[in-house]
């Protein structure tokens, strides 16, 4: 059974019809798709088959575009800078570490994070470290644990024997000795 659409239900679906062709992201289309339906009698069960979307979120999106209209459905823009310290503070406390590297000391960067969670006062993501040492140009160097052109094991030894011309030969030499 189909809703009845009155005048302000349809300016709504215009409005949103709108929104869907000036946006470019996938994401805001569907939640868009999902408020014309749900305006056209639609229920929340059948949009959920439709879009392929969890019922909850379904309700969350149309809480949102109650409270927020068609701007609560839009994706947020991230603002800021969320770094713990400037970049010349960032490079205050990596020198401390290049003058040990500078001298032949190894320095990893489980020691580096430790120091800089130690500085900031709170703990810090996983890779957030690696970030803070790639914006000052450092660069992951391991020893290698063995030479990419080492030769296995079995054609060490097989280099070893002799061929069998030159072990005939060495056993007439030590013969006639």
């Amino acid at each position: 059974m189909k809703k009845i659409i009155d005048e302000k239900t349809k300016k709504e679906i215009y409005e949103l019809e709108k929104a869907i062709k000036n946006t470019n992201n996938k994401k805001e289309e569907v939640r868009l798709k999902a408020m014309i339906l749900k305006l056209q009698g639609v229920t929340t069960r059948e949009i959920s088959e439709k879009l392929d979307v969890a019922m909850s979120t379904i309700f969350e999106w149309l809480r949102k575009y109650i409270k927020s209209s068609i701007d609560g459905l839009k994706n947020k823009k991230r603002i800021g800078n969320n770094r713990n310290l400037t970049f010349e503070e960032e490079k205050e406390f990596l020198r401390q570490f290049e003058e040990r590297a500078e001298k032949g000391q190894i320095i990893t960067a489980k020691e580096i994070e430790k120091a800089y969670r130690e500085l900031v006062g709170h703990s810090i993501g996983n890779g957030q470290i690696y970030y803070v040492l790639k914006r000052h140009g450092f660069r992951k160097i391991m020893p290698r644990s063995r030479h990419p052109k080492k030769a296995n094991e079995e054609a060490i030894e097989a280099s070893k024997k002799l061929n069998p011309k030159q072990e005939k030969l060495e056993t007439l030499t030590r013969i006639k000795e």
